[in-house]
């Protein structure tokens, strides 16, 4: 196996710039460039030379495998972070022989085939990485530190020990119905399932990533687009008092108290228009009102999307479209009402994408807990025990598909290609 290098750290230029190294001619590298290895988990100084004379004045630190996190002999070179030190040192590591520079998430891709993570750990730690609000982090958090993979393995323990119980009664009882068994079988299962449903229950991780989406529909003019720059503390959407201003979806992500939302604008929603732009602006439209999470209805009462907020804009204006009763009244000229619409976004945005102690998942991991429950579920209605059994073990094979201890090649690489070089 070749011993891979790359930069771990911000790109230059940096106070400190890390360059990790691991692989079976690590210890190798680290002596040809710093003379000898330091005392493992220590940070030593050294003077990093190369055939070219001196490279820099920096510190060593080594960990040695299998206790390493990519369970492979690993080392750091901690240098200075000006680009051309760190040029410098990863064209001296390049000449040594049997290295050469990592591909993007390599390190972690090692660290898995190792066992030191499993494939919902790594899911996790490439979620943290891009994590970009508070929410996100604590979510990814959660996923990255084991606390579903810790779930998992409970319930392949669980479904182990009924497998077995199943087994030994098809073994030395020779029953030919599942009705032979005792309560606590049916009963495991049926345990089984339940948290299973509950666990599916957990928010998606692609809609933690791309944040609570918000629809403002309406009809032109009803002060989508002010509204809109109000909520996102921005002029990037055209307001005009001619209709039909808005023509395109304009979409902006922000965070609020550590919340990720995405709010979205669009054309002005009517029955006929004899601009052909407009109407597919209308279209467009129709569409991100299905997609979104929630939609904010500043038009008619009672004709909005269903399950939309009622929100009576433009209250500043004498001649406005009154509403009977409006979840909020606002103006975003003068700014009535957008504190109490905003806490209450935040509220909903805040109970719809996470509750505490709960990980998000993703769609491969909500394939595999989908497939989980279907199996259990034919178990629970199964009366022969050889089909039983084998429920059993589908229900097993999604549980080490949620782990990774059964992946394909495919899912892999498409996971550890969303990592950095150096990760």
């Amino acid at each position: 196996m070749d011993t891979i290098f790359a930069l771990s750290s911000g790109m230059p230029p940096a106070g400190i710039g890390i360059i990790r190294i691991t692989g079976p001619q690590a210890s190798a590298a680290v002596e040809a460039l710093a003379g000898d290895l330091p005392p493992p988990r220590y940070a030593a100084r050294r003077r990093l030379t190369s055939t070219a004379g001196m490279l820099d004045d920096g510190l060593v630190l080594w960990f040695p495998g299998p206790a390493s996190v990519t369970g492979e002999d690993v080392a750091e070179m901690h240098v200075h972070g000006g680009r051309a030190v760190i040029s410098a040192v990863e064209a001296a590591l390049a000449e040594l022989p049997g290295l050469r520079r990592a591909e993007p998430g390599e390190f972690t891709k090692r660290a898995f085939f190792n066992g030191r993570i499993d494939l919902a750990e790594a899911e996790g730690l490439a979620d943290l990485l891009a994590a970009e609000t508070e929410t996100q982090r604590q979510a990814a958090l959660a996923m990255a530190s084991g606390l579903f993979s810790r779930r998992v393995e409970d319930w392949r323990s669980r479904l182990m020990r009924l497998s077995a119980l199943l087994e030994a009664a098809l073994d030395f009882d020779g029953e030919d119905d599942i009705a032979g068994m005792p309560e606590s079988f049916a009963e495991g299962l049926a345990a089984l399932r339940l948290e299973i449903n509950e666990a599916m229950s957990a928010p998606a991780a692609e809609a933690l990533r791309e944040g609570f989406r918000i629809a403002l529909a309406g009809p032109p003019n009803a002060g989508k687009s002010t509204l809109f720059n109000a909520l996102i503390q921005s002029e990037d959407a055209i307001t005009a008092p001619i209709a039909g201003t808005t023509r395109d979806v304009l979409v902006r992500s922000v965070a609020i108290s550590g919340i990720p939302f995405t709010f979205v604008d669009m054309a002005g929603l009517r029955d006929c228009s004899t601009d052909p732009i407009e109407e597919i602006g209308i279209g467009r439209a129709r569409d991100e009102i299905a997609r979104a999470d929630l939609t904010l209805w500043l038009g008619p009462e009672g004709v909005g999307p269903e399950g939309s907020w009622e929100i009576e804009a433009q209250c500043d204006r004498p001649d406005r479209a009154t509403k009977k009763a409006p979840l909020f009244r606002v103006s975003a000229l003068t700014g009535d009402g957008l504190a109490d619409l905003a806490e209450a976004l935040l509220q909903e945005g805040t109970t719809r994408l996470r509750k505490p102690n709960q990980v998000a998942i993703n769609r491969r991991q909500r394939a595999h807990l989908h497939s989980a429950g279907h199996s259990l579920d034919a178990a629970l209605n199964e009366n022969d025990p050889l089909l039983t059994a084998e429920m059993l073990r589908q229900t097993r094979l999604s549980f080490d598909g949620l782990t990774g201890r059964a992946s394909t090649e495919d899912v892999l690489d498409a996971l550890f290609g969303r990592f950095c070089l150096g990760k």
